[in-house]
């Protein structure tokens, strides 16, 4: 088996801000594996705050043994973005070799197109209101708060689109105080979801606190091991391919957190359709789907993901799985 790994540079449509700043492209790293005239595919996006870096990732994955399966990549990698671009390619692989899809390889039913929030840039209250607007056909909204000034900004959204549904994603940027003073206001704007408001670590303040928002565990949760310490103080997970290490533990984590009661959010990094293809297939019937990365880009890969009005559709073979 050849395992390659390149680094692809995706420009944004716009520039895309969160409380801990700002970015005009999407760098990521694409794994080809190559095996008997086969080829599988996977992408992940490096993300400092857990630590990542390209260079850290690429030498993660480069020294991985010439020959690896999905089972033994578990003792290889952590959980995190290279483990995740290796798993997905070494899926889409499996599935080009036995002439099927992923969905029929791990035993699911049919995927389908999903509903999928649109992410609106942290900006002035007078810009969001414009984006917002000029999104409000879209039936869910994600807005990117953790400020000292979030209730004007949220405000604008719901002014800009008042049929849309919205989310928030506090990025870690408040505290327990702030959530309980918020809430009121939050449920009077219809925000259905608050993601991760606390900083991760550092939230337990949220155990017993009275939650009329649900929250959403995001920094908090990356793989099942997560799991025994979200009970209390959270009400749903945020699974992410990148943190997860993968589809395989994403299924597993999907599985065993709607076990223990959590409901599921499925979300993304900054990156392109091959990052979103294996994604679409955890996100299946989840509470919140948020799969809105290449909308984001000003160029996509050579066989996108569809996008309409039912939302986000399942991949083309030709780009994975």
């Amino acid at each position: 088996m050849q395992i390659e790994v390149s680094r692809d540079v995706f420009p944004l449509a716009q520039v895309f801000t969160i409380s801990r700043g700002s970015r005009t492209e999407a760098q990521v790293l694409t794994v080809q594996l190559s095996e008997g005239g086969h080829q599988g595919r996977g992408e992940c996006v490096p993300y400092a705050r857990y630590g990542e870096t390209l260079e850290s990732v690429t030498a993660q994955i480069e020294g991985l043994p010439d020959r690896v399966s999905r089972e033994a990549l578990v003792d290889l990698l952590p959980a995190g973005a290279a483990r995740n671009a290796v798993d997905c390619a070494l899926w889409d692989l499996e599935a080009k070799r036995a002439g099927k899809r992923v969905w029929q390889l791990a035993g699911l039913p049919e995927p389908g197109p999903e509903i999928t929030a649109y992410t609106l840039s942290l900006d002035t209250p007078e810009a969001m209101r414009a984006q917002a607007a000029k999104n409000a056909w879209r039936p869910l909204l994600k807005i990117k708060l953790g400020t000292p000034d979030d209730m004007p900004r949220l405000e604008a959204v719901r002014a800009g689109a008042p049929a849309s549904a919205i989310i928030v994603d506090a990025n870690e940027g408040w505290s327990a105080e702030v959530y309980a003073d918020l809430a009121p206001h939050l449920l009077r704007l219809g925000v259905q979801l608050v993601e991760q408001p606390l900083t991760a670590g550092a939230d337990d303040a949220l155990a017993g606190l009275e939650r009329p928002v649900p929250v959403c565990a995001d920094e908090s949760c990356h793989d099942r091991s997560s799991l025994a310490g979200l009970k209390g103080k959270y009400d749903v997970i945020n699974i992410k391919l990148d943190k997860t290490g993968g589809l395989s533990e994403a299924l597993a984590l999907r599985r065993e957190g709607m076990a223990l009661g959590f409901g599921v959010m499925v979300g993304c990094m900054v990156g392109s359709s091959l990052a979103m293809a294996p994604a679409t297939l955890v996100a299946q019937g989840a509470r919140i789907v948020d799969l809105d990365g290449p909308l984001l880009l000003a160029r996509d890969r050579d066989v996108p993901l569809l996008y309409d009005e039912k939302g986000v559709h399942p991949p083309e073979a030709a780009l994975w799985g």
